[in-house]
């Protein structure tokens, strides 16, 4: 373990979401205090699961506060390793943030107990270690202001990129320090905009989609109801692998309008995901989250979560049991980059037939099965089985809860005149880079992708 210090003055430290999209974990630190933004599991291959088992470069013990911009695995999945290896500081998040954490957790607790008893290795960390964690979090509203210790304040913005995601405004010794999270693709078809940030002095980023841009709204919409159309004419299936958290619940609600506006046949639709179907009980108690349009359907009466011929899965044996019923159908499963989860074993099954549509409505990291598929391959290993590609395998990318390359122009030129630093990370490579020039080229701000490990001085 490398005990991070500094010189005594303000300084970031970039301990993940360097080199992958993945692992988002910064530590700021003052003379007075160590703070850490995020601590996710870095997600993707081999390489990953190695970083993730990896000693932290800093000392957990002396870490005095946590702050959690949203409750994405790859923001949230090594607190409870954090916690087991001696932190004892103070979480904030927002409350639905909290909310989801919670849940979120105690299913990957479950993935890496699996995980472990198949490697024949101690799991990264135990059902007592998330317990110990959520102990320690304490809630923060949007848009209050709220006194850290050491000097530091913080202010909670929406990132709108999904329920209960925060941008931080720290103010230290006059310096306003915002950290971004993952920022939300806007206009979003449930949540709220993303908030502007206009008087940062330092600017942390995503940078997910920093080198592409989404197809536009409308079209997104068109590509997702075509691969439903085509579906039915082919007499298939369609099988989306979709992430738990927010994409479920938007492509659910996208389904509901389709159908109720008679734009698609009403046909089955199998949510397979225990882990989906628990959040979409938290999206439901949440309304206030919702923006307006949203908030007027659902005060008429509408359930934007719900339409004829939704069947949720909860059970395993009945998982399994989706292979023999009638096409055509949908089955959107957990596992948004086919690495885990119910998705997988339905690939296995209907890679192989022509009539059957994968649809990938998302990022898929390096090292995934869902990047392969995404790549063109024409065979892939499942489960040590090599299965043919022979389904059509389809992108929309205009799903996304990540904002692309303009609109992440468009957010910092609101902050361009006051911008000292604007450090981009949460991306590959590839694409953090590219932003880094183009911030530089558009907006002539001062951009950087920072070096893993490094301090920097915010001075």
């Amino acid at each position: 373990m490398e005990n991070i210090s500094n010189s005594g003055k303000l300084s970031i430290t970039f301990c993940g979401g360097v080199g992958f999209a993945t692992g988002s974990n910064f530590l700021l630190q003052s003379p007075e205090k160590k703070i850490l933004i995020d601590c996710g599991l870095f997600q993707g291959g081999s390489v990953a699961h190695e970083l993730n088992r990896a000693a932290f470069p800093y000392d957990p013990f002396s870490i005095d506060i946590l702050l959690i911009t949203h409750a994405h695995a790859d923001h949230i999945g090594r607190i409870p390793k954090l916690v087991k290896e001696g932190f004892r500081g103070i979480i904030y998040s927002t409350p639905e943030t909290k909310k989801i954490s919670e849940i979120m957790l105690d299913d990957t607790v479950k993935i890496i107990d699996g995980e472990s008893r198949k490697e024949g290795v101690l799991p990264l960390y135990e059902k007592k270690d998330v317990t110990q964690a959520l102990g320690l979090w304490k809630e923060i509203s949007y848009h209050t202001q709220t006194d850290i210790g050491g000097g530091f304040n913080v202010y909670l913005k929406d990132a709108g990129h999904i329920l209960g995601s925060t941008m931080y405004e720290i103010k230290y010794g006059g310096k306003k320090i915002v950290f971004t999270g993952d920022l939300g693709n806007s206009p979003s078809p449930l949540l709220k905009d993303t908030e502007s940030i206009t008087d940062a002095d330092y600017l942390i980023m995503e940078s997910v989609y920093g080198d592409r841009n989404h197809e536009p709204k409308d079209e997104r919409r068109n590509k997702f109801k075509e691969a439903v159309l085509d579906v039915i004419k082919r007499n298939g299936t369609l099988v989306i692998p979709a992430f738990s958290l927010e994409r479920t619940q938007v492509l659910l609600y996208e389904l509901n309008n389709m159908v109720e506006d008679g734009e698609v046949p009403s046909i089955p639709v199998f949510l397979d995901s225990p882990l989906a179907i628990r959040l979409t009980g938290v999206y439901k108690e949440m309304k206030s989250d919702f923006n307006a349009p949203v908030q007027g359907e659902i005060s008429a009466g509408d359930d934007i979560f719900n339409f004829p011929k939704l069947k949720m899965i909860v059970h395993s044996n009945d998982s399994g049991h989706l292979h023999q019923k009638n096409n055509p159908k949908i089955i959107i499963a957990g596992g948004g980059m086919s690495q885990g989860g119910r998705v997988v074993s339905h690939e296995q099954f209907f890679l192989p037939d022509p009539k059957n549509i994968i649809l990938l409505a998302g990022y898929q990291a390096a090292g995934t099965l869902g990047r392969q598929l995404a790549d063109g391959v024409k065979e892939v290993s499942i489960n040590g089985e090599r299965v043919s590609v022979k389904a059509e395998v389809r992108m929309v990318s205009g799903y996304s809860s990540h904002k692309d390359s303009d609109h992440l122009i468009s957010f910092v030129e609101s902050t361009a005149p006051t911008v000292k630093t604007v450090f981009v990370v949460m991306g590959e490579p590839k694409s953090s880079i590219f932003l880094v020039q183009r911030l530089r080229d558009y907006l002539g701000v001062n951009a950087l992708y920072p070096e893993k490990g490094k301090i920097y001085e915010l001075s």
